[in-house]
């Protein structure tokens, strides 16, 4: 299932080709949208271990992310746009190579969160390269979810089809 990451850390700098998140998590946040709908988490050092591993991984199709880093009085925050290369997990410092694509980090001098996508490329949202990266240890994370997917398809099969309501959350639009 495509997945989007989200590692949190208490400061993000972002100078000279070099991402650095300081006191990064040692977990990070793992979610998979629309129709599974399915959550976990996963090692931060397991996400690095993997990066280059597969035929189709992180170290030949670097992912796009956006960091956003806060102020510690809470009166703003900075966002990035970058694409992620070479991570370095030392401890709770983490380092990425990046291209910044876009935005800056100044001022940001509180918590950070980095949002890292896993499909396309940046600036092609309707790109799907990169959809089956890291299936095989998703698997353990999202077979809960299948199982309860393949049962509802099942249920779908015996009952006629209806049109789904759509309009305001928690419905989807109607077209």
């Amino acid at each position: 299932m495509p997945s989007l990451f989200v590692l949190n850390s208490r400061g993000a700098s972002l100078k000279d080709g070099k991402l650095v998140l300081t006191g990064v998590s040692p977990n990070a946040i793992v979610f998979a949208d629309r129709p599974v709908r399915a959550a976990g988490h996963d090692l931060t050092s397991r996400i690095v271990e993997d990066w280059g591993n597969g035929t189709d991984n992180f170290a030949k199709d670097p992912p796009n992310a956006t960091v956003s880093g806060f102020r510690k009085d809470g009166s703003s925050v900075a966002d990035a746009v970058v694409v992620l290369k070479s991570p370095k997990l030392d401890g709770d410092k983490l380092t990425f190579d990046v291209d910044l694509l876009e935005g800056d980090l100044a001022g940001a001098d509180g918590p950070a969160s980095i949002f890292i996508d896993i499909i396309g490329r940046p600036f092609t949202p309707l790109s799907f390269a990169g959809v089956a990266r890291r299936t095989a240890w998703r698997g353990a994370y999202y077979r809960g979810a299948a199982v309860a997917g393949a049962a509802a398809l099942g249920a779908a099969a015996a009952y006629p089809y209806y049109a789904p309501r759509c309009g305001f959350y928690p419905y989807p639009p109607c077209y």
